[in-house]
């Protein structure tokens, strides 16, 4: 199975109507996929949104630290783990020193690999790596050992992040920020080419289940926010989500799905029980054998307070979306199918005070069910208090 996280890339893509032609390469993919065009992330930014997606539970229910670059406990079962101990060969490889700084990301993987050369800015991504991301990703598909059974491999494919270079060899879409972004999904979209063209002629490419997504998504002025993080709206956590499987049909599912549901329908792919611990749903019911899409909102969002971030929770149920400042006691609440831009808060309006008490109880009712604990580090929290707590149950 391969595994590919886009860094920043936006839910407003080509398959997903944006009119430019920016990524070619996942377009065609998309034709013969399942597309999931209502796809979320479970936070904002990579350190709290990659730990769902490796724990299969929501940031605020992990034992993590209390730093914007989030260390994560081996207390917690990733699929990784649990791939591996049914003999699934797990292989990862990353372009960020966030993968590489002790935050133990990588438990439960055989291999776990960084581009070379990398330069840590804690502000800014100064690196340039996907061409070096897909020469790591052939050489560990060149190596039998790593592809004559059942294997994982996850990439993490960093370039449209921050900077947005603007490279010699791809098209000029004008000198905006998200002009230059799109110049680098281009970019990143052709070294994906070269990965699929390589993966095509070798043996194991018939039998492989590819999954394409983002880890969030980026804001463009948008709430006069750019970039990333610090809050849960749409263009930060709306995301890409192709799932090619073979055998499978290819069709779009409309029902809003969560990255909350990849662990599990990582495991399930490949043939291996989920632990209790993860609290989504596989995906392949109704990926693989067509099983009519079932109901699973709300769509919870989580951004837990950490020593840059602010806590702030959402859900989305229906055409309504509820954004929760969980410091201040502060709703919000916007109409999606009216205002996808999410510009004009209804919170305040008394033709829509059944609807906030509605989603205020749907609100209370879904978070008593999850488990929230404290960070650890003894840092001090936005928001307020001192991350006092466990590493581990």
């Amino acid at each position: 199975m391969l595994f590919i996280t886009v860094d920043s890339m936006r839910a407003d893509m080509p398959w997903n109507g944006y009119p430019r032609d920016i990524a070619p390469t996942l377009t065609a993919l998309a034709k013969e996929s399942v597309v999931y065009p209502r796809a979320y992330s479970v936070s904002s930014y990579t350190a709290k949104s990659v730990g769902a997606m490796l724990t299969g539970r929501y940031p605020s229910s992990t034992y993590r630290g209390s730093t914007f670059f989030t260390e994560y406990s081996p207390a917690n079962v990733f699929f990784s783990e649990v791939l591996q101990e049914q003999g699934v060969r797990t292989m990862a490889g990353h372009a960020h020193l966030y993968f590489d700084r002790g935050k133990k990301l990588e438990q439960g993987f055989d291999v776990w690999k960084m581009v070379p050369g990398l330069t840590w800015n804690a502000l800014t991504d100064e690196s340039v790596t996907s061409k070096q991301l897909t020469d790591l990703a052939v050489d560990l598909l060149s190596d039998e050992q790593n592809t004559t059974k059942p294997f994982f491999l996850w990439l993490h494919y960093l370039d449209p992040h921050d900077q947005y270079v603007q490279h010699a060899d791809t098209p000029k879409f004008g000198r905006s920020a998200r002009d230059r972004y799109d110049s680098e999904i281009f970019f990143t979209d052709r070294e994906i080419k070269r990965l699929f063209d390589f993966c095509d002629a070798r043996p194991f490419w018939r039998d492989t289940a590819i999954v394409v997504s983002a880890d969030h998504g980026e804001a463009f002025g948008e709430h006069r926010m750019y970039k990333h993080a610090f809050a849960l709206w749409e263009v930060l956590t709306r995301v890409p989500l192709i799932v090619k499987v073979p055998g499978a049909s290819p069709r779009r599912i409309d029902a809003r799905r969560s990255h909350i549901d990849l662990a599990p329908t990582f495991v399930d792919l490949l043939g291996v029980a989920a632990p209790a611990s993860f609290v989504g749903k596989s995906l392949v019911p109704e990926i693989v054998n067509g099983t009519a899409p079932d109901d699973r909102e709300p769509i919870v969002l989580d951004l837990p307070a950490d020593s840059n971030n602010p806590p702030t929770r959402a859900i989305v149920r229906g055409d309504h979306k509820l954004i929760v400042d969980v410091a201040g006691g502060a709703f919000r609440l916007y109409d999606l199918a009216e205002d996808p831009g999410e510009e004009r808060n209804l919170a305040s309006s008394s033709k829509h005070r059944d609807t906030l008490a509605a989603m205020r109880r749907l609100y209370e009712q879904t978070w008593a069910k999850i488990p929230v604990v404290a960070p650890f580090g003894g840092g001090k929290l936005i928001g307020g208090g001192v991350a006092d707590g466990p590493r581990g149950p």
